[in-house]
C-alpha cells in the first residue's frame, strides 16, 4: 500500500475590534497599509500591495519604481464574509502561473462591534518535495500569524 502524506494547511485565526464589513476593507482594500514592506518580491522596495475588489482580479505588489510583481489572483470576492486569493508564488518566492495554493479567508461577526478572522492556506502539497519547509515558513512568526497581527492592529484603529 502506497501512503501519500500532505501538509496540513496553515490555519491561523485573530480577533479584530472591528464589524466584518471594516474587517474585510482594510484586509483588502487596504492591504498596503498593513502588508509590512518587507516581505516583498520586487527588486525595488514597494510602494504597496494590492487586491483587485472582483472574481479573477490580480493580487500584485508595486515597487517605487513603478514594477508590479504578480502574486496571485482573487477566486472569491464575497464581502463582508469571505475571500479566497491562489496564491503563485514558489517556495523560491518567484512568480509562478502553473502553480496555485489557496489562501482562504473568512470574516465572522463576533458580537456587536469585532470579527473573528480565519485564515486557511491549502494545497500545500503542490509545493513537492519543498511543501513541508514552506509551510514551516508561513506557519511562523514571520509568516501568516504575524500578518494576520499586523493586519488586526491595523482594523481596530
Amino acid at each position: 500500500m502506497n501512503k501519500t502524506i500532505t501538509p496540513a494547511p496553515v490555519r491561523k485565526t485573530v480577533r479584530v475590534n472591528a464589524p466584518p464589513q471594516r474587517a474585510f476593507d482594510v484586509f483588502t482594500a487596504g492591504m498596503g497599509r498593513w502588508w509590512p514592506k518587507s516581505h516583498h518580491i520586487g527588486k525595488s522596495d514597494p510602494e504597496t500591495f494590492v487586491i483587485e475588489p472582483k472574481p479573477g482580479g490580480r493580487w500584485f505588489e508595486r515597487g517605487v519604481d513603478g514594477v508590479e510583481c504578480e502574486v496571485g489572483k482573487v477566486l472569491v470576492f464575497e464581502p463582508p464574509s469571505r475571500l479566497v486569493l491562489a496564491w503563485q508564488l514558489s517556495a523560491d518566492w518567484q512568480y509562478d502561473a502553473g502553480l496555485i495554493t489557496e489562501v482562504e479567508v473568512r470574516f465572522l461577526p463576533e458580537g456587536a462591534n469585532a470579527t473573528r478572522v480565519e485564515l486557511e492556506h491549502r494545497d500545500l502539497e503542490r509545493f513537492g518535495e519543498r511543501a513541508e519547509g514552506f509551510r514551516a515558513t508561513i506557519d511562523s512568526e514571520g509568516g501568516w500569524g504575524g500578518l494576520l497581527a499586523l493586519f488586526a492592529q491595523n482594523a481596530s484603529q
